[in-house]
C-alpha cells in the first residue's frame, strides 16, 4: 500500500469518474496529453493491483495505490 496527496484545489466530483480515461484533461491546449493517470492506471493493473483516488474541491486529492505482496522473493 502506498498513499500520496497534495494540499491543492482538488478534483471535482463530476471529474473523478473520467481521471483515469485515456485523453482526459482539464488542461489548456498544449500544456498536458491527459495519459498521466491512464498510464498509472495501465501499469498498476498490469501487476493486479488498484488505484483509488479520493479528494476534495479547495483540499486537495489523495491516491491510493495497491500491489500484491511477492510470495518468497519473488
Amino acid at each position: 500500500l502506498v498513499r500520496f496527496g497534495d494540499s491543492g484545489q482538488g478534483i471535482p466530483q463530476e471529474h473523478l469518474s473520467k481521471i483515469f480515461d485515456p485523453f482526459f484533461t482539464t488542461m489548456p491546449i498544449g500544456k498536458g496529453t491527459g495519459l498521466g493517470l491512464s498510464i498509472c492506471y495501465s501499469i498498476i493493473s498490469q501487476h493486479q493491483g488498484t488505484i483509488e483516488v479520493e479528494s476534495q474541491v479547495g483540499q486537495g486529492s489523495t491516491f491510493t495505490v495497491r500491489l500484491p505482496a511477492i510470495a518468497n522473493g519473488r
